[in-house]
């Protein structure tokens, strides 16, 4: 294993990333797509007649072959829908056939593509190793084990656990939530919904969900998540317990989801590996909404109050995640940018004169202006510094 990768990999498990997609082999998907074809499923009309068992026998669901996940893209796509996962929509766009549609809606299902749909759903849920996010409904009589579980991400657990109420028909007070749930095109709000409905192992599936997001101690939502958020405010409650690593990685991630290029090889390689991700041709075009916008601001916000923290909490390696040497230098030397330091490296000298907090005192010394607690981090965030990955290395490979 190359340094480049070991690093890449440690940063990946050290924020506790799941489901990282893998570089795609052109051929090897040309030829899944060859063979996906042979069953001439963009000649059967979804809309009128009914899928049976026989007829998607011989898809393949495995880690070389998501063919339900393109049948299901033939159906929607059958209606113009763009989907945010690469995997399907660069299938759909390599068919003549496809006409994408800004406008489509679940509301343009027929009642037998809706039926369509849950049998190929169902299907495919009954043979994934681990439940994802759409699965719950083969759950309703089945209790969950931990066979059953993989890493997730919080919004993952949030979203599963929810799920089995969602079934069911319950609104949410969580505006991104209720919106997720809105997007499926088997969910049924009812106003009237109670929770007496559920049933024991419904419960317990629940409770095993929600458990295991608190032994986790995941925050509310984590790097991965912000497709939930293009249209939906974040709320600062989300934002507690991201370390500065994933705080920095979610602002970039808005801009990520328009195809924004990076230059930084440990954010870019993340970006890469992301199924949805597609860089765009036009970088000057990228351009994120008001509700993005206000997103960011929020995410960078509250990092600037996280790095305040320094000089009055001890610094974390969660709080940190796996920063680069070079930013936790930065980090270091803003404790004392803080009181005021005016440091002999022009480029320190220039980041920190461009803060609005920064105010310079040529008066300063280390030893009259520190606390106990900065005097610490400083050590901490020294040690941090000399073991982690250079950006200039991880570059160079």
């Amino acid at each position: 294993m190359t340094k480049k990768v070991f690093c890449i990999m440690l940063a990946i498990s050290l924020l506790g990333l799941a489901a990282v997609g893998q570089e795609v082999d052109p051929v090897a998907r040309a030829a899944r797509w060859k063979e996906f074809n042979k069953h001439n499923f963009d000649q059967f009309n979804f809309a009128k007649v009914k899928l049976t068992k026989e007829k998607i026998a011989g898809l393949k669901e495995d880690e070389n072959a998501d063919d339900f996940a393109l049948l299901r893209g033939v159906v929607f796509g059958k209606h113009g829908r763009v989907f945010k996962e690469r995997s399907i929509q660069d299938y759909l766009e390599k068919q003549a056939w496809y006409r994408p549609n800004a406008k489509f809606t679940n509301a343009l299902l027929t009642p037998v593509e809706r039926s369509n749909l849950d049998l190929i759903r169902v299907t495919e849920a009954e043979k994934h190793t681990f439940i994802e996010p759409g699965d719950m409904r083969v759950w309703r009589a089945k209790l969950i084990t931990d066979n059953n579980l993989r890493d997730y991400s919080a919004a993952e657990l949030t979203i599963l656990a929810a799920e089995v109420e969602a079934i069911h028909g319950k609104p949410f007070s969580e505006e991104w939530l209720q919106k997720y749930f809105d997007e499926r095109y088997w969910y049924k709000k009812n106003p009237a919904y109670d929770p007496s409905v559920l049933t024991d192992i419904e419960r317990k599936n629940i409770a095993r969900l929600l458990s295991e997001k608190d032994k986790s101690h995941k925050a509310a939502i984590s790097i991965g998540d912000m497709d939930n958020f293009q249209n939906v405010a974040l709320t600062e409650d989300k934002l507690a317990g991201l370390s500065l690593l994933e705080l920095r990685i979610l602002r970039e991630e808005f801009y990520a989801r328009h195809g924004k290029k990076f230059d930084a090889p440990g954010i870019r390689d993340y970006f890469n590996w992301r199924d949805w991700y597609k860089p765009a041709k036009n970088q000057k075009a990228i351009k994120l909404n008001a509700i993005e916008q206000q997103n960011v601001a929020l995410l960078d916000s509250y990092e600037a109050k996280v790095r305040e923290r320094l000089s009055t909490e001890l610094v974390t390696d969660e709080s940190l995640g796996a920063l680069f040497a070079e930013d936790l230098r930065v980090l270091r030397n803003e404790i004392y940018a803080r009181h005021g330091r005016v440091f002999k490296d022009p480029k320190l000298q220039k980041y920190f004169e461009a803060q609005a907090w920064y105010k310079a005192d040529p008066t300063f010394t280390d030893d009259t202006k520190l606390n106990e607690i900065e005097v610490k981090n400083l050590a901490k965030l020294k040690e941090a510094e000399e073991t982690a990955t250079s950006k200039f290395s991880e570059a160079e490979g």
